[in-house]
């Protein structure tokens, strides 16, 4: 029975922590560790992160609070501030990193037979980054810009249930198309990106490794149209071409051919023309699949809203890999619970939910039950007008 438990507990429960104490063990985690283990430490930075502590003293204080209810709520150490920014910038992030990685591995799985809304059977990947503004007096050894210090979060998103399948934290100065580096091409697998990272080089590793890109065309390309397919214009579309590079260096570093799609946005009337190595989907499904590139937007909105890595509760280079790691390991939970429970509410949605919710003992599917979750519409709104 779930019913004298809390939700927190019954949240974690989620977690394979026999996975988490072998992730533990190969970094030596624990050594001479005598309290506050690291399951301690990810409990207590998870709990930050889903009630939206501001920082040490809040998290050590809101829990101190409840000290009667933690032992039940799988924390075995005492909670002190200083105990955790300890534990943050000592133990190795890997940790955190390889454990983030395994949750991943079952999302993906859980979401592998999701609509992409597109007509592909392919894995798609949308690969972007986002910079982390820092101080620059508390983390000199992030140094971005005169005045300013940063930190760049590279992610390869999966469209299929919006799962981030690789992250790479780097310093803000490592230019985007350095992530494709640190890439395992997937054979077969699309891969979708904006203008930043066209090189051809590395492009043309992609096709050599029988994957596909799709990407924006820079407005200096030197290409020669070998080519040119019928188009509907109706759709939005305006050319469908077949090129070659003209370039000294580019025809060197791709030298076989391209395809280049010409595309109006019926919505915003941008004019789009897109690079893809893809010679098969027809020219309307390459321009949807750059336009799911949004997502990835929409994912790092939504951590940067929704998660606490705006406010770091450490300055080290591994405190705050610590904390970026497990509030991505956080989203992915959220991610893994609303498909095994089947839920049909939106992220943002439970974690509210849980944010408000996590000492209550009942089942945890009560919490998200719709008798739990209406609003009154009896009394409708008036809303006074602004002109009066």
């Amino acid at each position: 029975m779930n019913s004298g438990r809390s939700i927190f507990s019954q949240l974690m429960d989620f977690l394979p922590l026999q996975e988490f104490h072998k992730c533990v063990a190969r970094h030596g985690g624990e050594h001479k560790v005598k309290s506050f283990s690291c399951l301690d430490q990810y409990l207590t930075m998870a709990f930050a992160q889903l009630t939206y502590r501001e920082s040490l003293r809040d998290i050590e204080t809101c829990l101190r609070t409840v000290h009667s209810k933690l032992y039940h709520m799988g924390f075995r150490g005492k909670i002190s501030r200083n105990t955790l920014a300890r534990a943050n910038q000592v133990r190795d992030c890997n940790i955190h990193s390889d454990f983030a990685k395994i949750l991943i591995g079952q999302a993906r799985t859980l979401y592998a037979h999701d609509d992409l809304g597109i007509e592909l059977v392919q894995t798609a990947y949308v690969i972007d980054s986002t910079t982390i503004d820092l101080c620059l007096a508390l983390v000199p050894w992030a140094s971005f810009r005169k005045y300013k210090a940063g930190i760049k979060l590279h992610t390869m998103l999966d469209l299929r249930g919006n799962i981030p399948t690789f992250v790479h934290i780097s310093k803000a100065k490592m230019h985007d198309v350095k992530f494709l580096d640190h890439l395992m091409i997937e054979p077969g697998a699309f891969y979708i990106m904006d203008k930043a990272y066209v090189d051809f080089k590395r492009l043309y590793r992609i096709s050599q490794e029988l994957a596909y890109f799709v990407t924006r065309a820079k407005r200096n390309i030197d290409f020669e149209r070998q080519y040119s397919h019928p188009v509907d214009k109706a759709a939005g579309l305006r050319f469908d071409q077949t090129i070659i590079l003209r370039g000294a260096y580019t025809q060197l570093d791709y030298p076989i051919p391209l395809r280049r799609i010409g595309y109006v946005d019926p919505i915003t009337k941008l004019s789009l023309v897109f690079l893809t190595n893809n010679f098969n989907l027809p020219a309307l499904t390459i321009a949807k699949l750059y336009k799911a590139r949004w997502q990835v937007e929409l994912f790092f909105k939504w951590i940067k809203q929704h998660l606490r890595i705006k406010k770091f509760y450490g300055t080290s280079e591994n405190a705050i890999k610590t904390q970026i790691w497990i509030a991505l390991s956080v989203y992915v939970l959220v991610a893994i619970v609303k498909k095994k429970m089947r839920l049909d509410f939106s992220l943002y949605t439970i974690l509210q939910i849980l944010s408000i919710s996590l000492f209550e003992k009942m089942p945890i599917s009560e919490a998200f039950s719709k008798s739990a979750y209406t609003f009154d519409t009896a009394c409708p709104e008036k809303q006074l007008s602004l002109l009066n």
